[in-house]
């Protein structure tokens, strides 16, 4: 499957778009009621809410930036601080996830950090209940090797991901902005001459793996 450059940067576009409309629209709803809004009371709770927006927005935007833009500049290694920083940010108000992260690496290559934070959104994603992700990545021989176990009562993988993921066939067509950062972890770990595996759930599980190698 090929997608060409322009086409893709649309795919991205399109998803960080749709991903920041909500929190954006809330900021603006926010500031239309506060405008309005004579209550004290009613007035704390709008900057409560313009505040928590806000801050959603600005996590969004830190997370696309180091999983889908040039953060960190054009270095080989990113800290691996970073990557967690990211992920928390992006996943850490969902009080129904609970992350743990297990990368000791004070450091991995970028790509592999782009491909750790994909992993990281789609799994979590698809624990659409809640449940327990465990992130993982280590850098051996050269090789670097990243696990994420997802655990919950209903875990939901499109098969669009999935077949993406690990270099399936699928139409040009039926490509969408959801699959995009699904499509870029299969890109990068292709061309570092790696591959991504994606277990069937089973009771209650689904295992990512992916590894390339060191550059």
């Amino acid at each position: 499957m090929t997608i060409s450059p322009v086409d893709f940067a649309s795919l991205l576009c399109s998803r960080l778009c749709h991903d920041l409309l909500s929190p954006i629209g809330a900021l603006n709803n926010g500031l239309e009621l506060l405008a309005d809004e004579t209550d004290p009371a009613m007035r704390e709770r709008c900057m409560e809410l313009l505040a928590e927006s806000a801050r959603t927005s600005a996590n969004k935007l830190k997370f696309f930036r180091l999983a889908f833009g040039a953060a960190g500049g054009f270095g080989d290694a990113v800290d691996s601080r970073e990557a967690q920083a990211a992920i928390t940010g992006l996943l850490g108000d969902n009080k129904r996830l609970t992350l743990n992260w297990l990368v000791e690496e004070p450091q991995l290559p970028k790509p592999a950090i782009k491909v750790l934070l994909n992993l990281a959104m789609i799994a979590g994603d698809a624990l659409v209940r809640g449940g327990t992700l465990d992130i993982g990545g280590e850098n051996n021989d050269g090789l670097v090797e990243i696990v994420l176990k997802a655990e919950g009562p209903r875990i939901v993988l499109d098969p669009e991901l999935r077949a993406m993921l690990v270099g399936g066939q699928v139409d040009d067509s039926t490509v969408t902005p959801r699959a995009a950062a699904a499509f870029l972890v299969h890109s990068i770990a292709h061309d570092a001459g790696g591959s991504v595996l994606v277990s069937e759930p089973g009771d209650g599980v689904l295992l990512f793996g992916a590894s390339m190698k060191a550059k």
